[in-house]
């Protein structure tokens, strides 16, 4: 009778201690595969801290801007994908007051001094120092040209941004394919 009681106790005891195992290894897993907070395009608080397909705090801002910048334009996903390729290639999304000459000494095709700023390094000829400064603005000055480019839809991305740019590399744009779909889905999931 004592052997009984004894490994009944046994028993019920080993219980316990798979009962609270099991709630100590399940309740967070549970927990951690709770539903993402949604991101919101329009509200940075949203953006991830970890940032997305490396690109992060202000970098997601400008892309935020430049994306919002062309719905407002009527360019969809693919525009502004091409958008965002562009101000990575550029600026690495981040709204620089410095260009080309700055960093490499490069020149224009005649010889002058670069003077390209901002997240598309866009050249005095683009606009004042203020628009080419402001993410809004640039964004606008960019879509404005892409939309003069005939049938850019049906072309490599990298090449119908060469269009607009004019890089020295028609082909430069496209390593920031991946990137940009990846932010621009991201920012564009409803919130």
């Amino acid at each position: 009778m004592r052997r009984i009681r004894l490994l009944r106790r046994i028993a019920l005891s080993a219980a316990a201690v798979i009962v609270v195992a099991l709630a100590a290894v399940l309740i967070p897993l549970g927990l951690a595969h709770e539903k993402p907070l949604a991101i919101c395009v329009s509200d940075p608080t949203t953006f991830p801290p970890q940032g997305i397909a490396g690109w992060e705090g202000e970098q997601l801002e400008n892309a935020a801007t430049i994306m919002q910048t062309a719905a407002s334009l009527g360019f969809g996903r693919d525009g502004q994908v091409l958008g965002v390729m562009t101000a990575m290639g550029e600026s690495s999304l981040r709204n620089i007051d410095y260009g080309d000459w700055e960093t490499s000494g490069f020149t224009n095709p005649d010889g002058s001094r670069t003077t390209s700023i901002g997240l598309f390094q866009q050249q005095e000829w683009w606009g004042t120092p203020e628009e080419r400064m402001d993410p809004a603005t640039a964004a606008t000055l960019f879509y404005e040209r892409l939309a003069r480019v005939r049938d850019w839809q049906s072309m490599e991305q990298s090449l119908a941004i060469h269009r607009v740019q004019i890089n020295l590399d028609p082909t430069y744009y496209t390593r920031y394919s991946a990137d940009a779909s990846a932010v621009v889905d991201a920012l564009s999931a409803p919130c």
